[in-house]
């Protein structure tokens, strides 16, 4: 069983709390991590936000591709390492963007609430368990955020049902996939960090 202590130390913890995806990581390979990573993100927040409020009812509702636009926008910034004086707002920025767009998708086109909030709720999990690990010095393996998809995927995924028509299984699908990926990788990691690291980081950080 490969050890808590091989993962990779993230270069950045602001960049590891983005959860890009493959598409978004791939984007920031373009640029080699020049681009400032704050001012696409509000750009992309600006544009999500004026395509939710045109509306997204019905298969051609011009909000179905924010996450192409957002992505384009923030996608380039993910090698940035984050270290400018206000770029911690990245993370939180990309979060109101993911959820407001599943929301907001979801409620328009009359989905159940349960799946929507069961949606959501996974993905809450996952970010405050990435949060909480990380100020542990748990990291998690590299593979978890292509397998989760980042922001970037799941919004796509999203966008890409509601043009398909299939919204309902689509939304039954990602809920699946993402509780059941995010808590069983959770859970064998947690299970295999031992406590004396744990412990260990926490004195340090008081000396």
């Amino acid at each position: 069983m490969t050890s808590v202590h091989m993962t990779p130390v993230p270069n950045s913890t602001v960049v590891a709390y983005r959860d890009d995806g493959p598409l978004s990581r791939a984007m920031g390979l373009l640029v080699a991590g020049q681009l400032p990573p704050l001012p696409p993100v509000l750009a992309g927040t600006f544009v999500t936000g004026v395509l939710l409020l045109i509306g997204v009812a019905g298969a051609d509702g011009l909000a179905v591709f924010a996450p192409a636009v957002t992505l384009l926008l923030a996608g380039p910034g993910s090698t940035h390492p984050h270290d400018g004086r206000f770029d911690w707002l990245v993370p939180p920025i990309l979060r109101l963007i993911e959820y407001a767009f599943i929301a907001a998708v979801g409620f328009a086109h009359r989905l159940n609430p349960v799946l929507i909030f069961l949606v959501l709720g996974a993905l809450a999990f996952h970010h405050y368990d990435l949060v909480y690990r990380l100020r542990q010095r748990v990291y998690p393996p590299p593979w978890l955020a292509t397998f989760g998809l980042g922001w970037d995927g799941r919004m796509m995924v999203v966008a890409l049902t509601a043009l398909s028509g299939w919204l309902t299984g689509g939304y039954v699908v990602l809920a699946v996939y993402l509780w059941a990926l995010f808590s069983w990788e959770s859970l064998t990691c947690w299970l295999a960090a031992p406590l004396s690291g744990a412990e260990t980081a926490d004195t340090g950080t008081q000396d």
